[in-house]
């Protein structure tokens, strides 16, 4: 058994590594899968562990344990530190191994952040599966974001010099769970295509740089910028593959933009189409109106939202749309923040200087209060430089005076004509998102201040 600190070689028996003393992971008896040291409870199989530590029985021809295999949709990653055999002749043994083992940690710990499932480390290499052993509806996206998230982590691991990596992904179908090999050995293998073109596209990328096939790209639509890499020969493979670079998440906001695939009627939704029109005329009378519209996945209900929106264009209004994300639900004012920055004109480039110099042009076009540019500004990140004076507010009256300040910039947005708010994805807001949006719709319960009660409805 393998100590993922150090990377020392252990007896199957051992409970502690015998290079560091560090607690070894607790193998499962029924599936093979890896525990914490003090799990109860197996993360793979969810079986008890009360015997686990216990060795186990050798069958008597000495092969693994068969486990059922499953034919799955897979996204599969390798990650590859780049340069590390001239690490490795510049480094002292156990300096090398600390280096090893920090990155090991840093990719681990992004990986978990969006349900990966690591299956193996190998030396500098570390294979990743998605869609295995649970299954997600955006299991590519997943692997997407987290290749770039690895990209920028293992950059700011503190080590002796600057670690660099480079990912491979691809996506397809496969055979997953069978456990081959014996002790630190074993692992969970997946069979077919996929793993191959994976580990060759790794092959291809350049350093710092995330490579996928066409596959993946359809799969993840036009959430990431790409670069193309045209059509390259992929060994193994009787002809050449179209692959592409991730650049970078994608500033659209819209998941259903971004997603879509193609033009499609909306079909047999008259009776919602004009009960939104309804709601829409009580608005612009000065009698603001909230619909919720909800269903399962896939129904339609953002296509929905975009159908009436379009039928909104000769009428002056003003549009508002915010965009919830199933990777920032513990970020407080996601959405909001968001359409401020679409909102001022943000660029992706655009330096501090020439963010705070927007955002200014904004407040004063919308009429703000003065005091509301610092809350801005430190709510977008943008450095206010010695133009205005530090905020000095607990944590609370800060969080109060900037709904206030949100809520006076969407006043001043509908005293002046009325105003289409769209939330997409509101069940993955987080929750001060939703405790702003309560005093949207419902401004008479604002304690933080007055400004929710100046809205005209």
């Amino acid at each position: 058994m393998r100590c993922i600190r150090c990377m020392t070689e252990n007896a199957a028996t051992r409970r502690f590594c015998a290079g560091c003393g560090a607690p070894l992971p607790l193998p499962c008896p029924a599936c093979g899968f890896d525990n914490e040291p003090t799990a109860m409870f197996c993360g793979g199989c969810g079986k008890p562990l009360s015997q686990a530590a216990a060795p186990e029985a050798a069958s008597v021809s000495g092969a693994p344990r068969p486990v059922g295999a499953e034919r799955r949709q897979l996204t599969v990653m390798f990650c590859d530190l780049v340069g590390s055999t001239a690490l490795a002749s510049r480094l002292d043994p156990e300096d090398l191994r600390e280096v090893i083992g920090a990155y090991h940690k840093c990719v681990a710990e992004t990986i978990d952040r969006y349900n990966g499932f690591i299956a193996r480390y190998m030396g500098d290499g570390v294979l990743i599966y998605f869609g295995y052993p649970h299954a997600h509806e955006d299991d590519a996206e997943r692997a997407v974001r987290s290749g770039l998230a690895i990209v920028e982590a293992v950059r700011r691991v503190p080590t002796p010099e600057l670690l660099r990596v480079r990912v491979g992904l691809a996506t397809g179908l496969a055979v997953v769970g069978d456990l081959i090999g014996s002790g630190a050995a074993q692992e969970q293998a997946v069979i077919g295509e996929t793993p191959n073109l994976a580990a060759r596209l790794q092959a291809l990328a350049g350093t710092d740089e995330v490579v996928i096939p066409e596959s993946t790209r359809r799969l993840v639509g036009n959430l990431f910028d790409y670069q193309s890499l045209g059509e390259v020969e992929v060994k193994g493979l009787a002809s050449p593959i179209v692959a592409f670079r991730v650049v970078r998440e994608s500033p659209a906001g819209s998941r259903f933009e971004a997603l879509r695939t193609g033009e499609a009627p909306l079909v047999g939704r008259e009776e919602e189409i004009e009960l939104l029109g309804r709601r829409w005329a009580q608005a612009k009378s000065g009698a603001g109106r909230a619909v919720l519209v909800s269903g399962e996945p896939g129904i339609g209900k953002s296509r929905l939202a975009e159908a009436f929106r379009e039928s909104l264009e000769s009428e002056p209004h003003t549009l508002s749309r915010n965009f919830c994300s199933p990777h920032h639900h513990d970020s407080a004012l996601f959405p909001f923040i968001g359409q401020l920055e679409r909102t001022a004109g943000f660029e992706r480039d655009d330096t501090p200087s020439v963010r705070l110099d927007k955002l200014e042009a904004f407040i004063a076009a919308n009429a703000l209060a003065e005091g509301d540019l610092p809350l801005l500004a430190e709510l977008l990140s943008v450095p206010v430089e010695h133009r205005y004076p530090a905020l000095d507010l607990t944590p609370q009256r800060k969080k109060g005076k900037t709904f206030e300040a949100l809520l006076r910039q969407l006043a001043g947005l509908a005293r002046q004509r009325p105003v289409l708010i769209i939330f997409e994805d509101l069940h993955w807001a987080d929750p001060t998102s939703r405790e702003l949006l309560d005093l949207t719709i419902r401004p008479e319960r604002a304690d933080a201040g007055d400004a929710g009660r100046d809205l005209p409805y």
